[in-house]
């Protein structure tokens, strides 16, 4: 059975999608095993493998040499057998390639559904693992649309959701604004997963303060807590153990430079840095 376009799926979703190939493999032949038991029988047991060379899947079902058949879905005589293979012995369990599997157009819809749905998957699972391991970052996107009052951000590979009580109060925005946000919780949903962002977190206010700030970057200065009323107020400790640096002073910046940036980002909410 040939499908001359398997083998450009195959790497069409390696390079565009960033699916292995032995994944995208791996579906098409639980596809066409799932097909071919519904199409021979359940009793049976079969294999499916896709053969690279030639884009061809192969079904192969195996059967128990014996003396004497009972049951032929599942057994073979000895003397077929030796012509198949005339190294097998009695006992021995034998793969046929079925030469011309015949599946119908019902049938290869099915394995196309299954690969497309083992596709999902995979696609699913790898950017739950790439955004996973993003918590606790700050990510930029693109507004794309609105949702139930909700702000739908585009990450680029995956839509983010910054729900309405994690929105500064008074905040608005409209499709195609780039907008910052705390990357909070990555969640695996029956959908996919769910990236959950935040402007409202205290922690949005320790990332701004990292980003800003370099001796917070490399360490010389500490957080030691953060609170926020957000859009109205928020408090910072700060600490450091270098005698020769002021760490308020660090924190507010040359004229206010540092935590004027902040404050804008934040919709004018007044800080306080102790």
């Amino acid at each position: 059975m040939n499908f001359s376009e398997i083998g450009k799926v195959i790497e069409l979703l390696g390079k565009d999608r960033g699916i292995k190939k032995e994944i995208v493999v791996g579906a098409i032949e639980q596809a066409f095993l799932v097909t071919a038991r519904k199409k021979f029988g359940i009793q049976g047991e079969y294999e499916a493998r896709y053969n690279e060379d030639d884009g061809e899947i192969e079904i192969f079902q195996y059967k128990n040499v014996v003396d004497a058949v009972k049951d032929p879905i599942v057994e073979i005589n000895y003397n077929s057998a030796k012509e198949l293979d005339e190294d097998c012995e009695v006992g021995d369990q034998l793969g046929i390639k079925i030469e011309d599997p015949r599946f119908s157009r019902v049938d290869i819809q099915t394995a196309k559904q299954i690969i497309f749905q083992k596709v999902r998957d995979a696609e699913r699972e790898i950017l739950f693992s790439e955004f996973k391991h993003r918590e606790g970052d700050l990510v930029t996107g693109i507004v794309r649309r609105y949702e139930r009052g909700n702000v739908i951000l585009d990450l680029g590979k995956a839509d983010a959701i910054l729900t309405r009580k994690e929105i500064i109060y008074g905040e608005t925005f409209k499709p195609g604004d780039r907008v910052q946000a705390y990357l909070s919780e990555v969640v695996m949903t029956n959908r996919g997963p769910e990236i959950r962002l935040s402007r409202t977190s205290p922690m949005f206010l320790v990332k701004l303060f990292e980003i800003e700030v370099p001796e917070i970057q490399d360490g010389t200065i500490e957080i030691k807590a953060a609170a926020r009323e957000p859009g109205h107020r928020a408090k910072i400790a700060v600490f450091t153990s270098d005698r020769d640096i002021d760490p308020v002073g660090a924190c507010v910046g040359m004229k206010g430079s540092r935590v004027q940036n902040i404050v804008n980002e934040l919709q004018g909410e007044k800080i306080d840095i102790v």
